[in-house]
């Protein structure tokens, strides 16, 4: 009898859980009408994803010379809008839909576009350098430029007077600027510090892959039906039409007799058309769980040995963009003659001036090339919960590196970092990527139907997120429990892009495979957590979910959790009536604990009993009209929630 309804349980939940094949194949229609709605749209811009266009785009661009800062900076907001286009792609679309061609494709073309881009911006500032004689200051006799855009700031100084005595370099009354020796004070040089609020100088991560270890042992065998159901249905149209033609000879001999065949042989077109629907949802389903499953998988090794002063790009993150930081050579200057303006073109172009020079026999003094003092203003729209770590581009080896710079002081009231450098090229400002892991605490609640809300509390933040249809949007932040004002509020996202905007913000909540290498986890079976969180993103509009002590001391095997019902619009009360529910994957039980017991205990509630999902484990204690809210829940919805959930890991880092 309890295998029995085991079984009814399970065959109930995979009519439930089919929400989100249906939610892919709804994904995989919106991007081919994406593409389509582009291609139509006929606006002159390529659709990234196809090869021909984008190099075409790139080689027509390549060919236009002599484009002001401003033409560049214009078109840089295309160039960044197709760079993330394809790296939404590259995220959006499910390990197994992705052929190794593509994604070489998609990350050669993000690579282009970004060196295509940055050599654009060395160009541009060239051509204002030829200028700077005619944008001199008439204080200083020196040239200062600053261009600000969203994604770009530029700060240039060309030294014209070549004056010993000037060595303290301020832009437009900011603190931000340079403090140069005795030799570039006296030097025919320019110093430029172009931030890029994006960083295209870290190398692309590795675009996740299908595991080929454990393939699916189903997946083979429902692609072998789905292709003998296509084989019939065309066997049965051949038969069709051939009936069709003698029809058409005969002299319509007992109608009635061939209306009825004509019924049958729909009939069975029918059939095996919806085998086939039936089939393709079940490939798309293992493909779905597949991906889910990646999410969770913890990798088993470091993929390299970092050693100082090498950051780990696994442990910590850029944040903020890049500030390339160069010394320039001045160009040859603009020359008024008879009303003409001459000036002498660089076959080399743009050259870098070095320091320290590689040689230094010609000067006495030990202490000619000392480090050069730079400070720097940290983008408005980041947050750094502990000091920010400044770290250089090492060209050579690849990375980011923390040698050679020295004196770093932060002054958060005012955002400025003030250091000293002793050879310029980018530079970053780094935080530990795992700054709020493990979680305090954490709650799903119901705030209306197909909206929900996640809050996420922290050592040093408690974040809420929206999640409505299939969009999320940070509702608020909290610092030191005060309200934060951030950009991203009120800002509606893809669940991927909104993922992506949240990490460059630094407010990073979403572990990786590498994560459990720098943070104490709560270890569970991976399986096991995505069925819960699969389970608790369908019940999610009608049930509150929440954190619960008592999950770090059950087994791998097992999670445990608080939930309610939950469906009011107001805020909950100080002391809700929380159920305690134990899962393990397959089975599903109310514990007889709460959250002030002195210890753990897996006895059973008072008159409770076992179910196999945790869908029919509420449904004992649980309105019609919450059961009714829980079915009427869109697919997209619960897709959405669920891959938030897989996204963070709620039930192994808190």
């Amino acid at each position: 009898m309890a295998l029995e309804r085991s079984n009814e349980e399970l065959e109930e939940l995979y009519l439930l859980e089919r929400c989100f094949p249906e939610a892919e194949k709804l994904k995989r229609e919106k991007r081919l009408l994406s593409q389509w709605k582009h291609y139509i749209q006929c606006d002159g811009s390529p659709d990234p994803s196809i090869s021909q266009e984008i190099n075409t785009f790139i080689s027509l661009w390549k060919e236009e010379t002599n484009e002001t800062f401003e033409a560049v900076i214009a078109k840089s907001k295309l160039v960044l809008n197709l760079i993330e286009r394809l790296k939404l792609i590259l995220l959006e679309t499910p390990p197994y839909d992705l052929q190794d061609k593509n994604i070489a494709q998609y990350q050669g073309s993000i690579l282009e576009l970004q060196e295509l881009l940055h050599l654009k911006f060395n160009i541009a500032t060239e051509i204002l350098l030829r200028q700077a004689s005619t944008l001199a200051d008439l204080d200083s006799g020196n040239m200062e430029k600053v261009i600000q855009d969203e994604n770009v700031t530029l700060y240039v100084w060309a030294n014209l007077k070549k004056n010993p005595r000037y060595r303290s370099v301020r832009f437009s009354e900011t603190q931000i600027g340079f403090e140069i020796p005795r030799i570039l004070a006296t030097s025919d040089i320019a110093l430029r510090l172009l931030h890029t609020h994006y960083d295209h100088v870290t190398p692309l991560r590795p675009v996740p892959a299908a595991s080929q270890e454990n393939p699916s042992t189903v997946t083979p065998f429902v692609k072998g039906e789905v292709k003998s159901v296509e084989a019939a249905i065309s066997k049965n149209l051949q038969e069709e039409c051939k009936q069709q033609e003698n029809e058409s000879h005969s002299v319509h001999e007992e109608e009635t007799k061939v209306m009825e065949e004509q019924d049958d042989t729909e009939r069975q077109t029918e059939e095996p058309e919806a085998t086939k629907c039936d089939l393709e949802m079940k490939l798309l389903s293992e493909t779905v769980s597949a991906a889910q499953m990646l999410l969770l998988e913890n990798a088993c090794e470091k993929p390299y040995s970092f050693e100082d002063p090498e950051v780990d790009l696994y442990q910590f993150t850029t944040l903020g963009g890049v500030y390339h930081l160069d010394i320039l050579e001045l160009p040859p200057q603009c020359k008024p003659v008879k009303g003409w303006m001459i000036v002498e073109i660089l076959k080399e172009g743009l050259q870098k001036y070095v320091y320290p020079p590689e040689t230094s026999e010609d000067f006495e003094m030990e202490n000619a090339f000392p480090p050069i003092e730079v400070m720097l203003k940290v983008h408005e729209n980041v947050i750094f919960f502990e000091d920010p770590m400044v770290a250089r581009w090492d060209a050579e080896g690849k990375h980011w590196k923390t040698d050679g710079i020295s004196n770093v002081s932060y002054q958060p009231e005012d955002r400025l970092i003030t250091f000293s450098l002793e050879t310029f090229g980018p530079v970053t400002l780094i935080q530990d990527a795992h700054v709020n892991m493990p979680y305090q605490s954490w709650e799903l609640r119901p705030l209306d139907v197909n909206k929900v809300l996640l809050t996420v509390t922290t050592v040093f933040t408690e974040i809420q997120i929206q999640i409505k249809e299939n969009l999320c949007k940070l509702a608020s932040i909290k610092l030191s429990n005060k309200r934060h004002s951030s950009a991203l509020e009120e800002k509606w996202m893809s669940p991927v892009s909104f993922i992506i905007a949240l990490k460059e913000a630094g407010l990073n909540i979403f572990p990786t495979g590498h994560s459990h290498f720098y943070v104490v986890t709560n270890y569970k079976l991976p399986l096991v957590e995505m069925k819960a969180y699969r389970q608790m993103a369908l019940l999610s509009s009608a049930f509150a979910f929440s954190w619960s002590r008592w999950n770090t001391e059950c087994d791998p095997k097992n999670v445990v959790f608080k939930v309610r019902e939950h469906l009011t619009k107001e805020e909950p009360s100080q002391n809700p009536n929380w159920n305690f529910l134990m899962f393990s994957g397959d089975r599903a039980q109310s514990l007889k604990i709460n959250e002030s017991s002195e210890a753990f205990s897996k006895a059973l509630k008072e008159e409770t009993e076992f179910h196999s999902t945790l869908y029919h484990m509420v449904k004992d204690f649980a309105s019609k009209e919450a059961m009714e809210k829980v079915r009427l829940s869109s697919c997209q919805f619960i897709d959405s929630v669920c891959h938030l959930l897989l996204s963070t890991r709620l039930l192994s880092y808190s």
